[in-house]
């Protein structure tokens, strides 16, 4: 049941379902946090893989959102949504807790690495697009800020207690042994997503035509593609996402073996950088008051994205401080921006083609993970590690072009509805399903 701001006191005092998703979110990124580290520093220490093995890594995390990241929209729009998100971290769990039972039976590979990769990114895809639709049945609509701010930014201090903890673990129990702390984080979220009170109601069973499936996806689709907000909104995700992880699927290695740092420390600079995006979180919904959601966006998504260009001039020792200004500032950036779109897009679209259109901007946004993770590797390959990091950081601030040569740039705020374009005399591209659908973020 929603809950009315009507009652004083924040969502975590006041809304028990909301707690407990917090809770849960804030443990499965966490897990998430640690597995960005703590996987390549296995591949790395105990498999000896390269920069390509590494980067290869980092794809298959992200690959089924360009295998089945369309039809589990449709699929998850059919379904409760709450089912869908603890069966995706009861995946999680086993798959992570594998990883050290696979070495003790001498059975560790790159191979096996790789699947585990894959598979718990497929769990993941189940579990964003029905994390995405789910958030706002247990919320108001005037609860909905508070609700994304306090999200993305427990997300974000997970994030730096996550990654930090990726290289104390593995300095302290070793890389293999750390992935049961991934796999106790998913544990910690399967339960606090069971204690929440809150049903959906049983989805309709409706008789489907052969090939409905094609047409509910193609209908996200058409929305998205229509839509001048939406469209530009993926088009930036799909290109800062493609820069974002080139440069992080090789962060890590980048780090050890050019810059000559242990992993501990690794973990610990990584985590630093993180807490950017704690403060972006605090500073998004002041900034989109202040100046307006629209210029507060272009300030996040360009103007700190700039800062990125410092990250290769790391070295050791003093140098370290280049890595720190320039991933805070990219942190920050993504967080802060990621806070103010999510709650453009709930405002802005209704709820009926909730998953669709959050599989399809997922899809077009997030498909290009794997694409940067295989880049940055190949670069990372082929011209060394500081060149590879060079070129894609240098893509950041390059993806906000689209929104530089967009609507965006002309007005203070983000329309929160599609009424409100139409009335502004924005067209919306001939798009067949007006007013429909909410995307989730495509950004990292």
């Amino acid at each position: 049941m929603k809950r009315s701001t009507e009652r004083r006191g924040g969502l975590l005092r006041r809304h028990r379902d909301f707690r407990l998703l917090w809770c849960g979110e804030t443990a499965g990124k966490f897990g998430a946090s640690v597995t960005g580290v703590a996987m390549p520093l296995v591949a790395v220490s105990a498999l000896h893989a390269g920069a390509f093995e590494v980067g290869m890594l980092s794809a298959a995390a992200w690959l089924p959102w360009l295998v089945i990241g369309l039809p589990v929209g449709a699929w998850v729009d059919r379904l409760r949504r709450r089912p869908v998100m603890m069966t995706a971290a009861a995946v999680s769990c086993v798959l992570f807790a594998g990883v050290p039972v696979a070495a003790w039976c001498g059975l560790l590979s790159t191979g096996l690495l790789l699947a585990v990769a894959l598979l718990t990114g497929t769990a993941t895809v189940f579990f964003q697009t029905a994390y995405t639709a789910y958030l706002p049945s247990i919320l108001a609509p005037e609860d909905q800020a508070e609700g994304n701010a306090k999200l993305h930014g427990s997300a974000s201090a997970a994030q730096v207690a996550g990654q930090g903890s990726g290289g104390l673990i593995t300095q302290a129990a070793g890389a293999v042994n750390g992935m049961f702390a991934q796999a106790a984080t998913f544990l910690v979220a399967l339960l606090c997503l069971s204690g929440i009170r809150h049903r959906e109601p049983r989805a309709e069973r409706t008789k489907r035509r052969p090939g409905a499936l094609v047409g509910e996806v193609g209908e996200g689709l058409r929305l998205i593609a229509g839509d001048p907000w939406l469209r530009t909104l993926t088009l930036f995700g799909a290109a800062s996402n493609l820069a974002l992880m080139g440069y992080q699927a090789v962060l890590v290695i980048f780090l050890v073996q050019t810059v000559g740092l242990s992993p501990a420390v690794v973990g610990g600079l990584v985590a630093a950088t993180g807490a950017g995006g704690v403060v972006g979180a605090f500073l998004a919904r002041r900034a989109a008051v202040r100046v307006g959601t629209a210029r507060a966006t272009l300030l996040f998504e360009f103007g700190l994205a700039l800062f990125a260009l410092l990250i290769p001039l790391t070295t050791d020792g003093a140098g370290v401080v280049f890595f720190i200004a320039g991933g805070c500032c990219v942190s920050a950036g993504v967080v802060a921006g990621n806070v103010i779109k999510a709650g453009f897009q709930q405002r802005y679209c209704p709820p009926r083609l909730l998953g669709r259109v959050t599989a399809g901007s997922t899809f077009l946004g997030y498909g290009t993970i794997p694409l940067g993770a295989l880049l940055g590797g190949a670069l990372g390959s082929a011209l060394g590690l500081r060149a590879a990091i060079w070129i894609t950081t240098a893509g950041i601030p390059l993806a906000a072009v689209f929104l530089l040569f967009s609507p965006l740039r002309r007005v203070r705020d983000l329309p929160t509805s599609r009424q409100e374009l139409r009335a502004e005399g924005v067209g919306d591209g001939g798009s067949s399903a007006a007013g429909e659908g909410e995307p989730a973020l495509p950004r990292s």
